[in-house]
């Protein structure tokens, strides 16, 4: 065989591998957003929206504990392990996770403890439900830490699995205990803890083919521990104003209007902002581990360069993709909502397109973050993550109070659009600032 035809069969060996990858990623996120329909269609049969309301309020004290504490730490582990791979001290940087994930529990166990405290002194009613919120907080943290280090290791199949099978488990496991327990809140979320729970047990199973065999830590100090929280630590500053933007459309209907309300938004936003974040994530998810192990260390402007050209084509896609849906929505909203949501919730389908075009333009946003986290820039979007974060709660408290339901759909729309100009613009800024080094080099 001679030197090209070997170079050919290693592309079309690597780019079928690629296109298994790809597949996987196609059929845990394809699972995982019809499981959440067919979720949404089961609970809201069983639950009434005021009951629906509760467990969108108590999921919202879990996205707390995960935006501040567990997400940023996942993220971190997610980026160092391909250079810890590259180093061959991947023994020691699981080492390093695992001490940073027992802190992070503990953190999440002291906030768990503040916000108990807190509700015992003016709405002892919500710390039952609390409690399971944030032992599904816990939980998710883990499945999902383990999930991003899975996915790092190119292990697609397995995430594919956890990823597809969690949503099921969940509303399975609530739909039994609201049926054995009674049609309250508090019994689904219990049963989304105990979905997550089993989820964890498999994962727990699986992770065991990450960790090579000889894999030990190396004497003395452990350099990973640093690095990982260098780059995780604005994630956690930015994760608390990230988590007041995502919650306040709840909190403002609950304050402004009542718990009916805010459950008819949870079934309209699970049923239109999921999904299309969901499929506009699947590439994102699939070329997470890729662009991470082009960029390297990101010192090099070629690797640097070339990730970003392929994110902006990522980009592209995703809002061409939402522009399908948007349309889409807008024609058959009516006829979407009668075959997936109960009835009781209809009234709130014209929304639909809305909460779409929030969610994909959102996701689109995320995808440029992703090219930014590739090359260390964390730092750099600190500003539009804390600032689009207070301007997006102001928009959910101002509109929730003079329109309702309709106003935080319109704030989170203002909110997306906002967060994904500024990201687009640190994103130009650093290619420009890339060029330059380039050309004092040259």
């Amino acid at each position: 065989m001679t030197n090209v035809q070997t170079l050919q069969a290693l592309g079309l060996s690597k780019l079928r591998g690629l296109g298994r990858e790809f597949g996987w990623i196609i059929l845990g996120n394809a699972a995982a957003a019809i499981g959440s329909v067919v979720g949404v269609r089961i609970l809201t049969e069983l639950l009434e929206p005021a009951a629906y309301g509760q467990v969108a309020l108590g999921v919202t004290v879990a996205t707390l504990a995960n935006q501040t504490v567990m997400g940023p730490l996942g993220n971190g582990a997610t980026r160092f392990y391909a250079p810890a791979v590259e180093a061959k001290d991947l023994g020691s940087y699981l080492v390093a996770v695992g001490h940073l994930v027992l802190r992070a529990t503990g953190a999440t166990g002291l906030l768990m403890l503040v916000v108990l405290v807190a509700l015992f002194f003016g709405h002892s009613g919500w710390i039952p439900i609390a409690s399971i919120a944030f032992l599904f907080a816990i939980l998710t943290g883990w499945n999902a830490i383990l999930n991003g280090i899975q996915n790092a290791a190119r292990q697609r199949s397995i995430v594919a699995l956890h990823q597809g099978v969690e949503p099921w488990a969940r509303f399975l496991c609530a739909g039994v205990l609201v049926v054995l327990c009674g049609a309250t809140g508090m019994a689904a979320m219990g049963g989304y803890a105990a979905a997550v729970a089993l989820v964890l047990c498999s994962q727990l199973w699986f992770f065991r083919q990450v960790v090579p065999k000889g894999a030990v830590d190396i004497a003395g100090a452990n350099p990973w521990q640093a690095k990982i929280w260098e780059y995780s630590w604005p994630f956690v500053a930015w994760g608390i104003f990230g988590w007041a933007q995502q919650a306040s459309d709840r909190w403002a209907l609950q304050l402004f209007g009542s718990t009916q309300e805010v459950g008819l938004y949870a079934a309209l936003f699970q049923l239109g902002y999921y999904p299309i974040t969901v499929v506009n994530g699947l590439l994102g998810q699939f070329l997470a581990p890729i662009f991470f192990e082009r960029s390297g260390d990101a010192t090099d402007i070629g690797r640097n360069a070339a990730v970003t050209r392929l994110s902006w084509r990522l980009t592209l896609l995703g809002l061409a993709c939402t522009a399908v849906a948007v349309l889409t929505a807008l024609a058959f909203h009516t006829l979407i909502f009668r075959v997936l949501v109960a009835g009781k919730y209809a009234a709130v389908s014209w929304l639909l397109p809305w909460v779409l075009l929030a969610g994909g333009v959102f996701a689109a946003a995320q995808t440029i973050a992703l090219n930014l986290m590739s090359q260390m820039r964390t730092r750099a979007m600190m500003a539009a993550k804390v600032v689009t974060g207070v301007v997006g709660i102001a928009f959910n408290f101002l509109f929730g109070r003079l329109y309702g339901i309709a106003g935080v759909v319109l704030g989170g729309v203002l909110f997306s659009i906002l967060y994904f100009a500024w990201m687009a613009a640190i994103q130009m800024r650093a290619v420009s600032d890339t060029s330059k080094v380039g050309a004092r080099v040259d």
